[in-house]
């Protein structure tokens, strides 16, 4: 006789982060049954001995392995049908859940079939809150967020209010997106909606997949109910400048899909992305470079700004 689908299937994408993603696997292992789950992982050609630690210290995990790193949206596609639960949690490995977080999401989403996406409220692992839930982007917000200006004026509006700063994530509300890290989907939201657009190699993906169930007339639920550390970037951190390039040409693919304002803005666009991305990347190779120097005539010491 079939086995009944799994309330959740835990769907998650690794490269390299195989201590970080032992700890993720660790909180699974540790969650209130019911609801019940599944897990699986899709490994892009780690080379850390993320593969091996999978297969001895958790069988019961269902593993994918690459050939080659076919990126967050390819591999989370693969996990995805290969899921059979009811609902179907997307996870970064560098996150460690509350023992009740899979109940809590499962109880959220029934509780609000209107929504296809259900997110918790993330934080870093200091405790502190994490702006994971935001609204749409816009071209003023990507000038001030991260860049040397929003540096020049921290309290720009453009940035503040991308990030939803004026609110404490505090209360349960519909938002415009929110951080792929961690976003359970109802199943009949997935089937209405799709897959991930794998033309987003790293980075953009989440916003395009809540801008698509926006458009699917499906809501996006942020809740506080359960708490989710997220360490943030430690597979980018690997591959610093590769995935600044690779962040922007995502930026420039959700911009000419969703929000640049028809095909003439297509060239401003794209200069402003590749701008942008050009001085993020001289700004971390200066700091590199400043790196070096000050351990060569420090004597080995740490350089720290």
């Amino acid at each position: 006789m079939e086995q009944a689908p799994p309330d959740v299937s835990v769907c998650i994408v690794s490269w390299n982060v195989a201590g970080d993603l032992r700890a993720c696997l660790e909180s699974i292992r540790a969650q209130q049954t019911p609801p019940s789950y599944e897990v699986i992982v899709a490994d892009n050609a780690s080379r850390d001995g993320s593969v091996a630690m999978v297969r001895a210290q958790f069988p019961e995990v269902r593993l994918i392995v690459n050939d080659a790193n076919l990126g967050f949206a390819r591999a989370t596609n693969q996990t995805l049908r290969a899921a059979r639960g009811r609902h179907l949690l997307m996870l970064n490995p560098d996150t460690v859940l509350q023992p009740d977080t899979l109940a809590r999401l499962v109880e959220r989403a029934e509780a609000h079939p209107e929504a296809g996406i259900v997110a918790p409220r993330l934080v870093y692992p200091d405790g502190s809150l994490q702006y994971s839930a935001r609204r749409f982007p816009t071209i003023a917000a990507a000038v001030f967020r991260n860049t040397f200006l929003g540096r020049l004026f921290p309290n720009a509006a453009a940035a503040s209010r991308y990030v939803m700063a004026d609110w404490d994530h505090d209360e349960e509300r519909a938002v415009d997106w929110a951080s792929g890290a961690c976003l359970m989907i109802r199943r009949d939201a997935y089937e209405q909606v799709g897959e991930l657009d794998e033309g987003f190699v790293w980075g953009s993906e989440d916003v395009d997949y809540c801008y698509r169930m926006h458009a699917a007339g499906r809501a996006v639920l942020f809740t506080p109910a359960t708490t989710v550390v997220h360490a943030v970037g430690r597979s980018t951190d690997q591959a610093v400048v590769p995935t600044i390039v690779r962040t922007h040409q995502g930026m420039f693919r959700l911009y000419r899909k969703h929000f640049a304002p028809g095909v003439a803005a297509w060239p401003l666009v794209w200069l402003g992305v590749w701008i942008r991305a050009g001085l993020l990347i001289l700004s971390w190779e200066t700091r590199r470079m400043l790196n070096r120097i000050w351990r060569v005539v420090s004597g080995g010491r740490p350089w720290r700004r």
